[in-house]
């Protein structure tokens, strides 16, 4: 199946996906700083930079969204249409990053945790985990 676009314009649009202060990110922020826990963004001196930091528990959380990670069982984990071959190869890439960056931070003493975006989604379910990762407040 063709591209509904140009090259040039699937370009534009894939250069403006961010993966920095995303809408799941932001839920996660928000919902942890109402739960009165305070986190470092982005650190970049732990392997990964991971999303939010929580010194005192020691604590890596990384916001993932579903499609770029490759959430199981999600709906928004969908294979691509086209270029089938680029995206599987980029999507295992990206699973085999992931995997070493948690080894990484879990080898330093770290406790690794993974939000995804389909969790980000559901507030009261959202908040119960964070309390449960990171203890009651």
């Amino acid at each position: 199946m063709a591209d509904i676009v140009t090259p040039a314009r699937r370009s534009e649009i894939m250069s403006r996906i961010r993966g920095k202060g995303t809408k799941p990110e932001l839920l996660v922020r928000s919902s942890a700083h109402r739960l009165g826990f305070r986190f470092r963004l982005h650190v970049s001196k732990l392997p990964g930079s991971p999303d939010l930091v929580f010194p005192s528990q020691k604590t890596a959380l990384f916001v993932h969204g579903c499609f770029w990670h490759r959430h199981q069982g999600c709906p928004y984990c969908y294979e691509p249409k086209s270029n089938i071959q680029f995206w599987r190869e980029k999507f295992k890439k990206n699973v085999v990053r992931d995997k070493s960056v948690q080894t990484g931070l879990e080898g330093m003493g770290w406790r690794v945790a993974v939000i995804w975006e389909c969790e980000a989604a559901d507030s009261d379910g959202l908040r119960k985990r964070l309390k449960e990762l990171l203890g009651r407040r």
